[in-house]
């Protein structure tokens, strides 16, 4: 069974189900008549909830946690979105200002599809890396871990030398403050 990868959940299925009402409403909207002018109701509501997420859905989650200071896990991820945010507005202006003011032609409609494939595709090899570079880390500190611990066992030979040598009671004396330092 295929599992989502938490960074595509977070860009699709999160942002579509915290947007879809307004999105079907504008959609109804235009559909309904499509040789009218748009009604003001769909962009309004867009534009509102836009405004409620970022004010006041980041203040409460701000708020609801403690005061310890909060850290980036994927520094990537987080650049890609980050870049993509600004370019959607940026993007919007360019759209709506300066190439076609005030529409949106088929055009720009599948550019602005484009750029949303485009941050998902970015997105998601951002975090694949972070998983490769974050596998390999642990791979490196367990293969160290093991190299100390092989450094520590002695073989069966050698104490059988340091027995003939020094007598069994400093064998056993070895033996116990190796298991205590590998395990």
């Amino acid at each position: 069974m295929a599992r989502w990868n938490p960074t595509v959940a977070n860009l699709t299925l999160m942002a579509l189900g915290s947007s879809a009402p307004e999105i079907l409403l504008s959609v109804i909207g235009t559909v309904k008549d499509l040789n009218a002018i748009p009604p003001v109701l769909g962009p309004s509501t867009i534009v509102g909830s836009a405004a409620f997420n970022l004010l006041v859905i980041i203040g409460v989650s701000i708020a609801a946690v403690d005061d310890t200071p909060k850290k980036i896990n994927d520094l990537g991820v987080f650049a890609v979105t980050s870049i993509f945010s600004l370019w959607a507005y940026i993007w919007l202006f360019l759209v709506l200002t300066v190439i076609s003011e005030g529409e949106v032609d088929s055009g720009e409609a599948w550019a602005t599809l484009v750029f949303f494939v485009l941050l998902i595709v970015f997105a998601f090899s951002a975090d694949k890396i972070n998983s490769y570079v974050e596998d390999t880390k642990k791979t490196q500190e367990e293969l160290e871990e093991q190299s100390k611990k092989d450094e520590l066992k002695i073989k069966k030979g050698d104490l059988r030398n340091i027995a003939k040598q020094y007598g069994d009671s400093c064998v056993i004396e070895i033996a116990q403050s190796i298991n205590s330092i590998t395990a």
